[in-house]
């Protein structure tokens, strides 16, 4: 007879399983249709543990990871020139094992491979064209950044736009509220500014773009995530609405990293995903993606991307708010640490990495 704990146990991993299948489905139908001779749009997304890459007689031989049991293994063979062939392939953490000649063979058939880790930073992301600069853009990029008025003027233009993009996704995905009312306030004032105000250093920019974001996230505030199985499962109180965009979990210092609510933990995720998409395609085009005009340049940073990325982020977030008020969430669908940082369920990253490549 099983113990009280074994059937809790054994209850919490069918819930785990059920889950996943749930939300392999949704994938599944998210995938985009292809026209005739159109080589597949979309990225092969693969997670979980137990994931493989390999070189057999010339074609690529993938399998996907284990992310719950049971569960049905999937496995693709990729010829050279194979019209089902993505162009991108995105391996979401887990574990697993790929080859030199898998590195080869995605560079010789343009396939970029992206890693994101699941705090949803990005690992590592490998172009599939190689890196061949575009020699007038690259210097088009040290010409701006060195010049401080031509700098000023692209990051005025560039946060201009990323605050019109707030726009839509405010009165299309926003309840009207006093907090709506004043975020769209907020913005249009911001997008006056910025297109008539003479700027002497980026910070007054930041500063605009600051009040903007701080506006546009509070009449996010108490908008309701739906929950079921609490009963059996609870969910800790703050998850049931979203009140706030920066961590819990980064103590005293108000940080978007580590994300301690789902909604924060899926923007980041999308966000991730949508960077190594942005850094894969700066590369193609010819750009250095370490090269910011408005974030600072280093070695470990693309700084390039991260200016690019503003520009995405609200469209995102619509589609983001769309897809959380479209559901109905479960416990199994996070994972709550135990220094309150939220997590993605394997399966629910993979249909965020859809949505958001």
């Amino acid at each position: 007879m099983l113990q009280e704990t074994e059937i809790r146990s054994n209850g919490i991993a069918d819930a785990w399983a059920n889950r996943s299948e749930f939300w392999l489905s949704e994938y599944a139908q998210s995938l985009p249709k292809r026209k005739l001779r159109q080589r597949n749009p979309a990225p092969l997304i693969l997670n979980g543990h137990g994931v493989s890459l390999r070189i057999e007689n010339g074609a690529l031989v993938i399998r996907d990871g284990f992310t719950h049991y049971p569960q049905d293994r999937h496995a693709y063979r990729f010829f050279p020139r194979d019209l089902d062939l993505p162009t991108r392939i995105l391996l979401l953490d887990g574990s697993g094992t790929l080859s030199f000649d898998v590195l080869s063979w995605l560079a010789e058939q343009g396939v970029a491979l992206a890693r994101i880790r699941s705090n949803g930073e990005i690992a590592t992301v490998a172009s599939g064209t190689g890196y061949a600069a575009d020699r007038e853009k690259v210097d088009w990029q040290l010409a701006t950044r060195a010049d401080m008025a031509k700098r000023l003027a692209f990051a005025a233009d560039l946060i201009r736009r990323k605050i019109a993009n707030s726009i839509p996704t405010l009165e299309v995905h926003i309840p009207a509220s006093q907090s709506r009312d004043m975020a769209l306030f907020k913005a249009n004032a911001g997008i006056a500014r910025l297109e008539s105000e003479t700027f002497k250093d980026l910070n007054a920019i930041f500063v605009i773009e600051g009040e903007c974001a701080s506006a546009y996230f509070r009449a996010w505030h108490g908008l309701p995530i739906k929950w079921k199985g609490t009963a059996r499962r609870p969910v800790p109180q703050e998850w049931r609405a979203y009140n706030w965009r920066s961590s819990r979990a980064t103590g005293v210092k108000a940080e978007n990293r580590n994300a301690s609510h789902p909604v924060n933990a899926i923007l980041n995720y999308a966000y991730a995903v949508k960077i190594a998409k942005l850094q894969i395609e700066a590369i193609a085009n010819g750009y250095d993606p370490t090269i910011g005009i408005m974030h600072n340049s280093n070695r470990d940073s693309p700084a390039w991307v991260l200016d690019m990325i503003e520009l995405e982020r609200s469209p995102i977030d619509a589609q983001i708010l769309q897809f959380v008020r479209g559901h109905t969430f479960a416990a199994n669908d996070f994972i709550l640490r135990k220094d309150g940082v939220c997590r993605l369920s394997p399966q629910l990253a993979r249909v965020v990495a859809a949505l958001a490549s």
